[in-house]
């Protein structure tokens, strides 16, 4: 497994997490429940990515298709 991967998901984690404080603080809940969406929404994308790569791989290995 590469860990590049997993430091863009940390980082990703980290800078939600980082913007969720600043806005709770300043009183904008509501854009802070949307920040933690869209950071998540963010590491779907990238474990999808992840897992069509692995069918792929899958694929070659067994020459399905």
């Amino acid at each position: 497994m590469e860990i590049g991967i997993l430091l863009k998901i940390a980082g990703v984690g980290l800078l939600a997490a980082i913007i969720n404080i600043i806005l709770k603080k300043s009183d904008k809940e509501e854009i802070a429940t949307v920040t933690t969406l869209a950071s998540l929404v963010i590491v779907l994308v990238i474990v999808l990515d992840m897992l069509g790569s692995l069918f792929d791989s899958i694929k070659s290995i067994f020459s399905l298709y």
